[in-house]
């Protein structure tokens, strides 16, 4: 599951860095985006080397912007958002946000030169969704088909789902966090993931 994650998020990473400045295909997006965030890793290699934490500042400003969390958010609670606080919302996005941002960061310091190759696109039976295909070169290894899930928000492509070989990062949560809740309650997941994130951060 940790190599899995890592090969997610990796893509997903390089996927979605830049500013998108007006509307774009989502093939266009992926392809440009990508490229402007693996010139960063590499301009920044030493830089980073030095200083990890310098990983966060980058996810931050480059990967947040085009991510819809809080979309995303709302399939991995499925019926548990409906039965939610506004409150309870608000932290599970924050603590779900964290918790992907840390595992980003995690994998882009893993980066090696891996090459990221993108099949011709076909557009969705509907407008306002798109996928993108994808593949990620593993050492020594077999590539990692990687697929990109869009919607159009306003005038904006967002990511809100990646399946790497046919597995689903929301269902993958969505499996995971259900029996948590359905154990505890959706504040002691929240509780969770809030402990994680705290844990993660002193390290």
């Amino acid at each position: 599951m940790r190599r899995l994650m890592a090969a997610v998020l990796m893509g997903l990473s390089l996927m979605l860095a830049g500013e998108a400045i007006a509307v774009q295909s989502p093939q266009e997006l992926v392809e440009q985006t990508s490229k402007q965030m693996l010139d960063k890793l590499k301009e920044e290699s030493a830089v980073l080397k030095a200083n990890p934490g310098r990983i966060y500042e980058l996810v931050n400003q480059i990967v947040l912007p085009h991510f819809d969390f809080e979309y995303m958010s709302q399939m991995v609670l499925a019926k548990y958002w409906q039965r939610a606080t506004p409150e309870q919302k608000k932290s599970f996005v924050n603590e779900f946000r964290t918790l992907l941002v840390r595992t980003y960061a995690t994998s882009l310091n893993q980066y090696t030169d891996q090459k990221l190759t993108f099949a011709p696109f076909r557009p969705d039976s509907r407008p306002d969704l798109a996928t993108v295909h994808s593949e990620v070169e593993q050492p020594g290894g077999l590539p990692i088909p990687i697929d990109y899930r869009l919607h159009l928000e306003g005038d904006r492509w967002k990511v809100f789902d990646v399946v790497i070989d046919g597995v689903s990062l929301v269902t993958n949560y969505r499996s995971s966090f259900a029996k948590e809740i359905r154990e505890g309650s959706l504040d002691s997941l929240i509780k969770t993931l809030a402990d994680r994130n705290k844990q993660a951060s002193r390290k």
